[in-house]
């Protein structure tokens, strides 16, 4: 199956927590603190793999979280850092942020985008001693890994986009000029899903050609496959526009051309002004006045026109011969370029305080505070010391102050709970 967009939640690892621990050897007095510091959690990163061409596997897998560091050990030992989580998607997807649409990254070019930053590991106690405290008795808590929902949308990589209704020969010309091999059927729909081919003109020299499925009369409004695929042709330079000049079906050339461009207006007006060049396909039994007729309609529109038979092998080398032409004055396949994310990590660097109040209880919120609480030793006095602190710089005292909590009030943070003394 054909998958073009899927979305995901990440989640990075979490940094590995600071050891506290003492130095005992024998022999050896007052040896002091040596716990080594938390490892860092994993990034997850993403990486182009050139043998997939869907986004079918983000289908059944809508979650990744990365590994966690570990925790620091004695010894003044670190904790192992976790190895990065690689996430693999095909050429050309792009990666974007679900609660803003800003575009993070292009995966076009090959290089890896990590898209969630793991959480620094904690410091072990050994960094805290100081000649005024010698035993420290705690250590800091890793950082938590950022989380963030991406959406990914795949937008093939192709010089040259086949355009034209159901059935007027797109991939029968896809499969004689390319080494692809498309379905080919007389039927409308026979193609389902975009498909490329590589169109080889001599040595060292070749284009890439898609034939995009999708486009008829009333797409705009559902009709046929709708929009569904018209993404695809985003990147492409250059558009070959293919139409049925042969009257097999009983259809006006005429009318098919202007429905088509009409509807590819409806779409994205950019792509409508994008190099066109028309194709009058099915030649070999269609009738020449026919031909020269539509030649005239399309030439007094601008346009260049080739008649051509796809599947009897006619007119194609002028064809592609003009397309080479066109694309060498033609800039590169269009690369997106990123935006600023605009959603925070996990942890803010901002210390905001919420204060819910039931009861003489006062619930007190805030992201920041639950690394606080696990850095904390409750045991300790140089610890609580730090503890107090970090409330009164981080405006939490002067938050329950404001609430109206008065002596003796209990104070709940993230479960641990204190009387509130003056």
């Amino acid at each position: 199956m054909f998958v073009d967009i899927a979305k995901i939640m990440l989640k990075a690892g979490d940094g590995g927590n600071g050891c506290v621990s003492f130095h005992r050897e024998k022999f050896v007095a007052a040896g002091g603190p040596d716990g080594g510091d938390g490892g860092k959690g994993s990034d997850i990163v993403f990486e182009v793999d050139d043998n997939l061409s869907t986004l079918a596997d983000f289908r059944y897998k809508r979650k990744y979280i990365a590994p966690n560091g570990d925790n620091g050990q004695t010894k003044k030992s670190s904790g192992r850092s976790a190895k990065n989580l690689i996430i693999k998607v095909p050429r050309g997807t792009l990666l974007k942020d679900a609660a803003t649409g800003n575009i993070l990254a292009d995966m076009s070019s090959g290089e890896p985008f990590i898209a969630a930053k793991g959480g620094r590991g904690g410091w072990g106690n050994s960094h805290f001693a100081t000649p005024t405290r010698q035993v420290p008795n705690f250590a800091k808590s890793g950082k938590a890994g950022e989380t963030i929902e991406i959406l990914l949308e795949l937008k093939l990589l192709a010089d040259v986009g086949l355009l034209g209704f159901p059935n007027v020969g797109k991939s029968t010309l896809l499969s004689v000029v390319s080494e692809a091999t498309p379905k080919i059927a007389n039927y409308h729909f026979t193609t389902l899903s975009p498909a490329l081919g590589v169109v080889r003109i001599g040595v060292g020299e070749s284009f890439v050609m898609a034939d995009i499925p999708g486009l008829i009369e009333g797409a705009s409004s559902g009709a046929g496959l709708g929009f569904e695929f018209l993404r695809h042709i985003d990147r492409c330079r250059l558009l070959v526009h293919i139409v049925d000049v042969s009257g097999s079906e009983d259809r006006d050339p005429e009318k098919d051309f202007d429905a088509i461009n009409e509807e590819l207006a409806a779409y994205s007006p950019e792509l409508a002004t994008r190099p066109q060049i028309v194709a009058g396909n099915k030649t070999d039994i269609a009738d020449p006045e026919a031909v020269e007729k539509f030649r005239a309609f399309v030439e007094g529109k601008g346009f260049e026109f080739f008649p051509i038979s796809a599947a009897a092998h006619l007119g194609l080398d002028k064809l592609i011969g003009a397309v080479r032409q066109k694309l060498a004055t033609l800039p590169p396949v269009k690369v997106y370029e990123p935006q600023p994310r605009e959603t925070a990590p996990l942890i803010s660097d901002k210390r905001e305080v919420e204060v819910e109040v039931r009861g003489k209880v006062y619930y007190v919120k805030g992201e920041w505070l639950k690394e606080v609480i696990n850095s904390v030793n409750f045991n300790d006095t140089d610890s609580l010391r730090f503890f107090e602190r970090m409330l009164k710089n981080g405006g939490v005292i002067a938050k329950l102050e404001e609430t109206g909590i008065n002596e003796g009030d209990t104070v709940n943070i993230y479960d641990m709970e204190f009387d509130y003394v003056r």
